[in-house]
């Protein structure tokens, strides 16, 4: 059996193993989530590296981390007894090493940011009583800190992890197996169909496709990368100059992540932190994606008319055979996944289970609706292998950042946080809702957007609540703010991953799509000013005049910053814009 084939059987047994919780079920968290750990590991500490002292390192600690976890799994029963206390030095020994072992399994899977942070809350945990004033704590014993983090269920076993293992890990599955297939080519000729002849129509179907595909991707890095490898050689050939096209990319791409009704992972760690039903969730984020995507539309009819930028030409668009064809490879899952959801009535996971298994059915055939056995094949070893590895990366950021959120419950280190933005904005909530999106803006630079809302949240949440918002609310809007260093500068991933696909000086794009993703820094401002914005389940009728009052200001204030008026009117029409957005409806 070759190398490749073994990475491809480990990422079935990924495949397997997820599928196989939700259908079982009744599987202990400590057994559960350490296999979940275990599996995740050789994806991020042996296959991407690329020396051979890269793959010996990684082996040896990949062993040693599923070592660990095999170990926590089977003495599950033992460990529950000890209440989260160490008894021996074996069992530190072996605390130490899975510790060592998470940090540096996110370090290879997203860099040094995160585990640099875990790295510090550690310390803070380990030292912190040695912190003189009010930020310092009494100090927990070695024994009792690393076993809280490592055999107890919280901090590594959490119910953070518990998201990753039973809701991230499937939905990532899903985006898998439809990628592998004729899906994305299906996003791409619906959105083609759509929009294809508009003003601007190319930029359009980089904004359709961009939000289809990047629901479930969860990543906007992934979705430039996949939708630009199509778009942006269409927009450059269209005469549109680089810095719009990539700039268009990378703000569709970034608005996949706020995107009912999957969200990426986003949606489903916000269920578990805050209680609310997935479905309450996907409806309060569905209007405020809307309007992102509608500013996005505004801004590019309007660069349209300053670069005189055409549709695609008929001879390019996709047959009407073809996209009825190619739309149903996402189409029937995706109509399978909701019917489970809102019509059956059973658990997201497992009518996302449903949706996999006819995603597999549907990687038979392509659409030409002809059975090749060989492409089947490579799509099936495809589909694994995808899988295993993005199901790794999803887990080795939200097992550190659980490390994070499992010191600041040991210490209280979240309290006294929260009392400094409480204190620090004067007890005013517009104060701390701006210390809070700094947090977020910086901390979002640094580490993916689902890790930084969930360090954020925890930290910021409850003092946004206590000074009166709605738990939802107050999430909406970390989670909004921390996706902002995708487009903002000085660290701006999904514009750098844009600009050098397509050749463009990246300040030059990053700019651009500032001013085109304008909604990301303004619609969450709206969530606070007018809360029945996210209101749409419980008063539909208000959360649309709120989206229609929104929607003015952000077509003002799109005008204003991209507009071809003169300057004063164009100043004066993103004030009035600024003033609709914050007027309290």
């Amino acid at each position: 059996m070759t190398i490749d084939r073994i990475w491809v059987l480990l990422g079935l047994v990924v495949v397997v193993f997820h599928l196989g919780l939700i259908f079982v079920g009744l599987v202990p968290n400590l057994v559960a989530r350490p296999l979940h750990l275990a599996l995740a590991l050789p994806f991020v500490l042996i296959l991407p590296a690329t020396t051979r002292a890269g793959r010996l390192s990684g082996a040896l600690l990949a062993a040693a981390g599923i070592g660990a976890c095999l170990w926590i799994a089977w003495n599950r029963d033992a460990l529950s007894d000890q209440y989260g206390y160490l008894e021996t030095d074996f069992q530190i020994a072996l605390a130490a090493v899975l510790i060592l072992v998470v940090l540096e399994a996110a370090r290879r899977s997203i860099g040094w940011p995160l585990p640099s942070v875990a790295a510090a809350a550690l310390l803070y945990g380990l030292f912190g009583q040695h912190v003189p004033g009010e930020f310092g704590h009494s100090g927990t014993p070695l024994a009792s800190f690393l076993g809280t983090i490592t055999i107890a269920e919280g901090a590594l076993w959490g119910s953070l992890t518990g998201v990753s293992v039973g809701v991230v890990a499937i939905f990532v599955i899903f985006g898998a197996v439809l990628n592998a297939g004729e899906a994305g080519q299906g996003f791409m000729n619906v959105a083609a169909a759509a929009a294809g002849r508009l003003k601007g129509g190319a930029a359009k179907v980089s904004v359709l496709s961009s939000a289809l595909f990047g629901s479930i991707s969860g990543s906007a890095s992934a979705n430039v990368a996949s939708t630009g490898s199509i778009t942006l050689p269409a927009m450059t050939r269209l005469g549109y100059p680089k810095r719009l096209a990539a700039a268009v990319e990378a703000v569709a791409s970034s608005g996949g992540q706020i995107m009912p009704p999957l969200m990426g992972a986003g949606a489903f760690v916000m269920v578990e932190l805050t209680g609310v039903p997935y479905t309450e969730i996907m409806a309060a984020a569905f209007l405020p994606a809307v309007l992102y995507f509608f500013a996005v539309w505004i801004g590019i009819n309007a660069y349209a008319g300053r670069y005189a930028l055409k549709g695609i030409a008929a001879e390019d668009q996709p047959r009407p055979r073809d996209v009825l064809i190619t739309s149903a490879f996402f189409l029937v899952p995706f109509a399978l996944l909701m019917w489970g959801m809102f019509v059956v009535g059973v658990t997201p996971q497992l009518a996302a289970c449903w949706a996999i298994l006819a995603g597999v059915a549907l990687l038979a055939t392509d659409k030409d609706l002809r059975f090749d056995p060989a492409k089947t094949l490579r799509r099936l070893e495809s589909a694994c292998l995808k899988a295993g590895q993005q199901v790794a990366m999803i887990a080795s950021i939200i097992v550190c950042a659980s490390l994070v959120i499992g010191v600041l419950s040991i210490t209280g280190l979240g309290v006294k946080i929260t009392s400094l933005i409480l204190s620090g904005s004067g007890g005013l909530l517009w104060p701390s809702l701006l210390l809070t999106a700094l947090a977020c803006l910086v901390l979002g630079m640094e580490v993916p957007t689902t890790a930084a809302y969930v360090i954020c949240v925890s930290v910021a949440g409850p003092a946004l609540i206590t000074l009166g918002l709605d738990p939802l609310q107050a999430h909406l809007f970390i989670f909004w703010f921390a996706l902002l260093s995708t487009i903002t500068p000085p660290v701006c991933g999904a514009v750098f991953i844009a600009a050098g696909m397509i050749g463009e000086d990246w300040l030059r794009v990053a700019l651009t799509a500032m001013a085109l993703g304008i909604g990301l820094y303004l619609v969450p401002l709206g969530m606070i000013t007018s809360p029945s914005l996210i209101a749409l389940s419980a008063e539909p009728l208000a959360a649309l005049g709120a989206a229609a009052k929104m929607a003015v200001g952000l077509a003002a204030i799109s005008y204003g910053v991209i507009g071809k008026g003169p300057p004063p009117l164009r100043a004066l029409a993103a004030a009035a814009g600024l003033a609709i957005i914050l007027l309290p409806l």
